[in-house]
């Protein structure tokens, strides 16, 4: 990345950090929160349902996104899931709820405002199975191979570098994990200009990737079965889409379907995969994630800071036995 580049990522992120920080005190002060000049209400429209908002609390009513990513990540109890951008928490508590106890759901944004908000919001909900970690999508303090499902609201448009958010999806996905986001993306018919001025009106102010640059930069950083589908104008030009994308199994050649089956029952007998080990818990509001000065861009969190694998929390028994249906599964995969 060249100076130029960097400086003006910089000044793009505390862009964003500055808008979503003022978006939190519009909810503290019972206003609806918005990015969008072409939207000021907001997004999202009817895209969830309102049964779903009504088990998420306050979290409802400060959704900055533009779609459910929940609605294509098709959850299931006992996964580990990521929000990259979580903002407020609606999207990690409505995943909480659906993996269950056994499941964990981590939310992760570079805002101090927005994190103290879903803290809040996690607190108010009796959430045991969530955390809230401060840091940036394009370097997720978060372990390799480390998550079920990765999701996300209408966020990674803001990244100035989209290319290493993808390839840090990539990296912390299991083998077989997948992608479920809601994002912005351009026609790839509209001419740059109309593009340009649109982004900037809905709030994407790096810009937006037209739907052909998005699924080549996914398939770039590894993923397979990369689908991109527009289902709104929410400008000229530029839509809201869902994009679905997964791991693979295997690299390069992939498993056959019989084989992924075996794998996963291979690990659902053991137990399934290790979560990653958490720095603290989301509820306990005395400890708060390490913050940096308002009015100061973030800092990413280094490599050699993410947190490290888990060192398993279940009985010897149980790691033994995970352990051994892991190495079948490994065989399944590369034999």
């Amino acid at each position: 990345m060249t100076t130029d580049h960097a400086d003006g990522s910089a000044v793009a992120r505390e862009r964003v950090r500055t808008c979503y920080a003022t978006a939190a005190g519009q909810v503290r002060a019972g206003q609806t929160p918005s990015c969008s000049e072409a939207d000021p209400a907001g997004m999202c429209g009817d895209a969830y349902d309102p049964a779903q908002l009504a088990h998420a609390g306050a979290a409802g009513a400060a959704s900055l996104g533009c779609g459910n990513p929940l609605a294509v990540a098709e959850l299931v109890a006992g996964e580990t899931v990521l929000d990259l951008g979580s903002g407020a928490g609606l999207d990690v508590l409505l995943s909480a709820r659906r993996v269950g106890p056994d499941g964990f759901a981590y939310g992760l944004d570079m805002t101090d405002e927005m994190l103290d908000l879903a803290r809040q919001h996690a607190a108010e909900a009796g959430a045991t199975n969530v955390e809230f970690l401060r840091g940036h999508i394009e370097a997720i303090p978060l372990s390799d191979a480390s998550v079920d499902v990765v999701i996300s609201n209408c966020v990674i448009n803001l990244s100035a570098d989209k290319p290493a958010v993808f390839a840090e999806i990539a990296r912390v996905l299991r083998p077989g994990g997948r992608l479920g986001v809601s994002d912005l993306v351009a026609d790839d018919r509209a001419d740059a200009a109309t593009v340009v001025e649109a982004a900037t009106s809905v709030g994407a102010i790096t810009g937006v990737l037209r739907q052909s640059a998005y699924r080549a930069e996914l398939e770039e950083a590894g993923l397979t079965a990369v689908a991109v589908t527009a289902t709104r104008e929410v400008a000229a030009g530029v839509f809201s889409a869902i994009i679905r994308a997964s791991r693979p199994w295997t690299s390069p050649a992939h498993t056959s379907p019989m084989d992924r089956q075996a794998v996963h029952q291979e690990l659902k007998r053991a137990g399934g995969f290790p979560r990653p080990a958490r720095a603290s818990h989301a509820c306990r509001l005395e400890a708060p994630l390490a913050r940096h000065p308002v009015g100061q861009p973030a800092t990413a969190v280094p490599h050699a800071a993410r947190i490290p694998d888990h060192p398993g929390s279940r009985e010897p028994r149980q790691a033994t036995a995970r352990g051994d249906a892991e190495r079948r599964a490994s065989a399944l995969m590369t034999g």
